[in-house]
């Protein structure tokens, strides 16, 4: 066990950049990039731009998914010189459906302190404007570029009750979209894209609507999915008769008290209207 409190230690901070407008960055992240030894970045011609507009004059490096493992090594050494350290992404977060994971992991277990600083993030932009529900909701990300991968994937999410935040490409937003619909079935959804930025929208329907539009669409997407009100073996329970439904969960082990419960809960009915039909 170990309990990291605030220091003056060799420290791995993550620091979140704007996901479209500069003037979302924060005064604490323009602070800590310009105080710290060296900056790591995912594209330092993107980075670049971020850093002269701030006028920050800090050492740049690349740290992205294909040199995670020499970078990596590269950032501990420099830590036990007694140097502090930036990790940024393009945009938003480091190490949400971008590089950092394995870096900070190894900072970690390597004895020294990690700091993130709050900031941007397309995932939670998006989702507290969608008008879904989003007290409990879960992050996704990317699914499979691959067809047969991405049904697989969605199978496996189709009986999830929070709502459900994914990233999306607009080269595969079309097939995405016509895939949800033919497996999550006709939901609510909404489709942000550009967020921040002069071209900021959203589009609000539910898959059915959305599935027979063209969207060709333009920059980042963000898609948010309301969860399901009722499982698939729900669903498919409802469609057999009382007694079918009752006899399944009997199957499973459940006493007869149990299972005209869960009947009842899941036809919503009384447990009485149940009884009648079983006995």
């Amino acid at each position: 066990m170990r309990i990291q409190k605030a220091s003056n230690n060799p420290t791995l901070y993550l620091v979140p950049t704007p996901i479209g407008n500069f003037e979302d960055m924060t005064f604490r992240s323009v602070d800590i990039l310009n105080r710290v030894d060296m900056i790591f970045c995912e594209d330092t011609r993107v980075t670049k731009i971020l850093l002269s507009h701030f006028n920050i004059k800090t050492p740049l490096s690349s740290y992205h998914i294909f040199n995670e493992e020499d970078k990596s090594n590269e950032i501990i050494d420099v830590l036990r010189d007694g140097k502090k350290i930036a990790l940024v992404s393009d945009a938003g977060l480091p190490c949400i459906s971008d590089p950092g994971y394995l870096l900070v992991k190894r900072v970690l277990d390597s004895g020294f302190d990690v700091v993130s600083l709050p900031g941007a993030s397309a995932s939670l932009t998006a989702l507290i404007a969608s008008g879904l529900p989003c007290d409990k909701f879960f992050f996704y990300g990317f699914l499979d570029h691959k067809k047969s991968q991405k049904e697989k994937e969605l199978l496996l999410l189709r009986d999830n009750k929070e709502t459900i935040i994914f990233y999306e490409s607009p080269m595969r937003i079309k097939e995405t979209i016509d895939l949800m619909y033919q497996i999550l079935g006709n939901r609510e959804v909404v489709i942000a894209r550009e967020l921040t930025k002069k071209y900021e929208e959203y589009t609000r329907g539910t898959l059915e609507e959305i599935a027979s539009l063209d969207l060709t669409l333009k920059g980042e997407i963000v898609v948010i999915i309301k969860g399901t009100s009722e499982t698939y073996l729900q669903i498919d329970l409802n469609q057999k008769s009382i007694k079918e439904h009752f006899n399944h969960y009997l199957k499973q082990g459940l006493l007869e008290k149990e299972a005209m419960k869960l009947v009842a809960k899941d036809r919503k009915i009384s447990k009485s209207e149940v009884y009648k039909e079983v006995k």
